[in-house]
């Protein structure tokens, strides 16, 4: 029996094959899911729509995270669809480029609002309407990043997003905990993605990841998915509130330097 027959789950965040999202989602599937895409602007759906179609998605829509009407209309459209969702997954992070450059400090009050708005308080907003869909329970997933709880060069304001992201899933778990939601999240290692691609220096971070973490291996979508597959199943149905790290043990390492010779 597959862990996930007859489930229905919603993803949010896949922007393109490569995507941490389009990785869980694909997990979801192979365990017999069916499987609804959201994506953040009209630009993805070229590249989002022949990803889900392959799926046999359903449900494949537009969906901006900071536009309550827009969450509105997706969920209407997924109860239509499916009646109930089980689970619900958000992988979704925006910060501006020139707040990712520049030193912290100089963040300026617009580009914090904005990857603060984006980054987690859409987690709120996507479980508010997640609850009224999840009637006998569900799982809802969020990706984070050691950003949050360490600084790591040139990730600046979204670190601060994703601390507030973490913060969010235990907050989250306590309200939705009586109904029978389980919220968590998953903190990947270093993935070339398009996000990542944004952030300054991450090619030498994503190297030194492969050479200094204890297991000297890079993180896949496919790893992330795996772990999701636990997460959002009955494996792990008295698991909340939990950020799970999936890095190789990278989040273990007291100093980020590479190893001496053996």
């Amino acid at each position: 029996m597959m862990l996930f027959a007859g489930k229905k789950a919603l993803v949010f965040g896949v922007a393109n094959k490569y995507s941490i999202a389009w990785g869980i989602a694909q997990a979801l599937h192979a365990e017999g899911a069916e499987v609804g895409f959201c994506y953040g602007i009209p630009e993805l759906e070229k590249r989002v729509r022949p990803l889900a179609e392959s799926l046999n998605a359903r449900l494949i829509e537009e969906c901006n995270v900071n536009d309550d009407a827009a969450l509105e209309r997706v969920f209407r459209c997924a109860e239509e669809a499916y009646g109930a969702l089980d689970v619900v997954v958000h992988s979704i992070a925006y910060a501006e480029r020139r707040d990712l450059d520049g030193r912290f400090v100089e963040t300026s009050r617009a580009g914090f609002n904005t990857a603060l708005e984006t980054s987690a308080y859409s987690l709120v907003a996507l479980a508010r309407h997640a609850e009224r869909l999840m009637p006998s329970g569900g799982s809802i997933l969020a990706m984070t990043a050691l950003g949050s709880v360490r600084v790591l060069p040139h990730y600046n304001v979204m670190g601060v997003a994703k601390a507030a992201l973490e913060a969010s899933v235990r907050y989250l778990a306590h309200d939705l905990g009586p109904r029978g939601i389980r919220v968590n999240a998953i903190s990947a290692g270093p993935i070339k993605t398009l996000a990542a691609s944004g952030v300054a220096g991450f090619r030498d971070t994503y190297r030194l990841h492969e050479q200094a973490s204890p297991l000297r291996t890079l993180v896949t979508p496919e790893d992330v998915g795996n772990t999701a597959i636990w997460l959002c199943s009955d494996l792990a149905r008295t698991v909340t509130g939990q950020v799970v790290y999936v890095d190789s043990g990278w989040s273990i390492m007291g100093a980020h330097t590479l190893p001496s010779e053996e």
